[in-house]
């Protein structure tokens, strides 16, 4: 993100163009991109809280799964000095936004919250920018999850894969069944969703630390990594010809109506199955990705707070960031969004199986090693690597590249500034 010399070139038409807020009532304006179904009612959630606590909430709801429209419209309004007074961030895009000097600190609402204990370290790093919390966590997503329609595995007479052997032997049945085998939209960010899933399976959680978060030269273009390539090359020969362009929440929507067998996605493809009222283990399986069992690729929504004036707008900031942060809050939102709650101490009586599995093996892989960023969905390195390595990927998915040009691409994208 080349935010720096930008927003010092925009700072004196910035100064002119930002919104006056003396007089204003308590308001807190929200960037986002939760607007699929069960994304929505999510942050309608939020929406209602915060207007319990008598702060009125205007929504700035943008459109795409991945949330690139979200980051170029965000941009646009911390250039003409009209920031929000949250935005979903996360990731290392945190610390980029708080290099910029835009970003509040909201260490009052973290000391009276005690989010210090609340968070697993692994959180509340992310949230902080030179040890000062400028971020809210609102969940934490489980990226290498596989979603599967039982009753296509009934009628092709497959079984649920634990490995990419029988994923593929399940495929071939689903096939031959005149289905779907695999569900996907074909766009840049799904397509790392797969890749991620599948450099995991194929070469486990110390292979993937080395190469999609240390990018490491070597791991990069390896043979591990060209099998990686060779197995997504696979994958590709089982999604339909009209997935280009496909949101993926239409591409749930495949499973969720027995079109397709199965998923590669983030669990936030369960607030889908919990909307059209599906049952895990009845009506929709979770499984981890085929060989990713004893791993755990993370991706944690957050609202970066911006710097708001006035006392009553930053009060109302602080009041949000706490909301975020309750209990009540990251219960209900979270089934609603499918993930699982950022905090310690929320009940897990509502959670479902798929929930309960996500909690544990969290908790298990943050001791075993097996606790990694999700590459796919800017956990992992910064946005100018991650979208090179990104272009790299759908390439792949796109064209007749072949694994070993792909490998050796993904060296020159990790060097990308």
């Amino acid at each position: 993100m080349k935010l720096k010399q930008i927003v010092q070139a925009t700072l004196a038409a910035a100064s002119l163009l930002a919104f006056p807020l003396s007089g204003m009532a308590a308001e807190v304006e929200v960037l986002h991109y939760w607007t699929s179904g069960g994304e929505a009612k999510s942050a309608a959630e939020l929406k209602k809280l915060m207007e319990a606590k008598g702060v009125s909430w205007k929504d700035f709801a943008v459109a795409g799964g991945g949330g690139e429209n979200a980051m170029t419209a965000l941009k646009a309004r911390v250039i003409a000095g009209s920031a929000p007074t949250a935005a979903q961030i996360k990731g290392p895009s945190i610390q980029e936004w708080g290099k910029e000097a835009v970003l509040a600190n909201i260490d009052v609402a973290a000391t009276e919250g005690k989010w210090d204990a609340s968070l697993p370290k692994v959180v509340s790093n992310v949230m902080k920018y030179k040890g000062h919390y400028v971020a809210v966590p609102v969940n934490v997503h489980r990226v290498n999850w596989l979603w599967v329609n039982p009753e296509v595995l009934k009628k092709a007479g497959a079984t649920a894969p634990t490995n990419f052997d029988e994923f593929f032997v399940a495929a071939d049945k689903i096939k031959k069944a005149g289905l779907i085998a695999i569900a996907h939209g074909g766009q840049p960010w799904q397509d790392a969703t797969v890749f991620e899933s599948v450099v995991l399976g194929v070469g486990g959680a110390a292979f993937y630390q080395k190469a999609l978060v240390q990018l490491d030269p070597a791991s990069l273009n390896s043979p591990t990594m060209i099998k990686a390539f060779d197995t997504l090359a696979k994958i590709k020969t089982y999604i339909d010809k009209d997935a280009a362009g496909r949101d993926w929440n239409l591409a749930t929507a495949m499973i969720i109506n027995g079109k397709a067998g199965m998923q590669f996605m983030g669990d936030w493809a369960k607030g889908e199955f919990s909307a059209a009222g599906k049952q895990p283990g009845k009506d929709y399986l979770c499984l981890p990705a085929p060989g990713t069992e004893k791993a755990f690729t993370f991706n944690i929504d957050s609202l970066a707070m911006f710097n708001v004036k006035g006392a009553d707008q930053q009060k109302a900031q602080l009041t949000l960031a706490n909301a975020v942060m309750s209990p009540e809050f990251q219960e209900v939102f979270n089934l609603n969004k499918g993930s699982i709650p950022a905090r310690a101490g929320v009940s897990r009586a509502k959670f479902d199986s798929c929930a309960l599995k996500s909690m544990d093996d969290m908790d298990a892989t943050s001791k075993s090693g097996g606790l990694v960023p999700s590459f796919a969905h800017g956990m992992a390195i910064d946005s100018a690597k991650a979208g090179a390595i990104q272009d790299v990927v759908a390439r792949f998915m796109n064209s007749s590249m072949t694994s070993q040009a792909a490998a050796l691409a993904l060296v020159k994208a990790a060097k990308a500034k």
